[in-house]
């Protein structure tokens, strides 16, 4: 089986969270619906990967983001300079680094916060399954 991975968010502010995802992972839109049963969303990764996210909002009870500090996107970027770059990439587009709570994260890599609290890692380390 070969399965796609969806990751399903709700968000406080569709559009800055698209923005704000699109510009600093280098995504792009691959769709979006308008009141889907209640629900506006819309979904970015890039075409070929294997996973995406979708962000949503719901008009009717309007569902808060409620992440926990261990709720992590962890991406893993070997190379030094382009982990910088994704790094100042975040920060330049609305992240915030915050100090992780697993301190495991801080020792090769920098967690970021969305605004709606939802953070991401990038791991200057190779993937290692």
């Amino acid at each position: 089986m070969q399965a796609k991975l969806r990751i399903a968010r709700p968000v406080s502010d569709i559009s800055r969270s698209e923005s704000m995802y699109c510009a600093a992972l280098d995504l792009v839109v691959l769709a979006r619906f308008q009141d889907h049963q209640g629900f506006d969303g819309v979904m970015v990764g890039r075409s070929g990967m294997d996973y995406h996210f979708e962000f949503t909002q719901c008009r009717e009870h309007p569902v808060a983001a409620s992440p926990t500090h261990e709720d992590l996107l962890v991406f893993y970027a070997p190379d030094r300079e382009e982990w910088e770059l994704a790094c100042d990439r975040l920060v330049d587009n609305g992240f915030v680094r915050v100090t992780s709570f697993n301190p495991y994260w801080d020792v090769s890599g920098q967690t970021f916060a969305d605004p709606d609290g939802y953070r991401v890692v990038m791991q200057n380390a190779v993937w290692s399954s």
